[in-house]
């Protein structure tokens, strides 16, 4: 199996369910919520461990007990954490999750120790992306740091995969070029290309011009859109489950699809093991807390 390596944000995160979410200047009760382990890559680097595969993480964290809280969990599944950075400058980071009663959600992050995921300490890590066979990536770490690993990676003859959350319309063409897989949803891909929702099929040609060798588009219930270049487009149904929380669906979905890819599967069979890894966490409340084994995967 190829090993894993995720670059990327470490949060607390800090969940509210309530009836719907609130618009601007609305105060709503929420029914329950609580805290729990989160972040992008922290989530991803979970999903992948709790599934089995061989995974690594780089990150940074604050000197305080939500960090020592984050990095347990990782450690609990059998992630290697051995080489994120504690700093003490900044707390770790933070997110707030408002979700509604149909499962949609809202998110506020604040980075703290995540901005801390810089270019210095990335070419301190050179060694550990060298011996990596996969680098996973998000957008929760500065956007230079995200770009200096991805054509480090691709110099080392590596396999990149970017998930493009938070999405933003101005990122760095050569950022693009640096990427094997891309995985916007149907919001982000707007966002990257300038493509409306319903044209994502187009949206997902124009990353393909950009230079991404591989474009994956969620679609939600509707499922998955994947557009390789030299292939032909095709689609993948989703799993029809009765949603609770979609926080974490794309991190598991991203988690589950690199996992397959580093067994060697193809990727229309890690689509679809990804499709049921996600169809798994939306059933229950939290991000790492609703991850499922690939247990729970193979019984479906």
């Amino acid at each position: 199996m190829k090993k894993i390596l995720v670059i990327g944000s470490i949060n607390l995160d800090i969940l509210a369910k309530t009836d719907h979410i609130p618009v601007e200047g609305e105060t709503v009760i929420a029914d329950h919520g609580g805290q729990f382990r989160g972040g992008k890559g922290a989530n991803q680097a979970y999903a992948i461990a709790k599934l089995g595969g061989c995974v690594s993480m780089l990150g940074a964290v604050g000197t305080d007990d939500a960090g020592e809280y984050v990095l347990q969990g990782l450690i609990d599944v059998g992630a290697d954490v051995k080489n994120i950075r504690k700093v003490c400058e900044e707390p770790t980071g933070q997110a707030w999750i408002t979700i509604n009663k149909h499962g949609n959600n809202t998110i506020t992050v604040l980075p703290g120790a995540n901005s801390f995921v810089d270019i210095s300490y990335i070419e301190s890590m050179k060694d550990v992306i060298s011996k990596s066979d996969i680098i996973i990536m998000q957008l929760e770490i500065p956007r230079e740091t995200v770009l200096h690993a991805a054509v480090m990676a691709k110099k080392l003859g590596k396999i990149v995969i970017l998930d493009p959350a938070p999405a933003a319309a101005d990122l760095p063409h050569d950022l693009f070029a640096n990427v094997d897989y891309i995985k916007p949803n149907e919001s982000e891909l707007e966002l990257l290309t300038g493509s409306s929702v319903s044209e994502y099929m187009e949206g997902a040609e124009l990353l393909l011009n950009k230079g991404v060798k591989n474009v994956i588009v969620s679609l939600g219930s509707q499922g998955v859109y994947c557009h390789c270049a030299g292939k032909t487009p095709f689609h993948r149904p989703a799993y029809k489950v009765d949603a609770v929380d979609a926080t974490a669906a794309g991190d598991t979905f991203l988690a589950g699809f690199s996992l397959s890819l580093a067994k060697g599967e193809c990727i229309e069979s890690s689509i679809d093991f990804a499709q049921k890894a996600a169809s798994v966490t939306v059933t229950r409340l939290g991000a790492q807390s609703s991850m499922p084994t690939i247990a729970e995967i193979n019984y479906l």
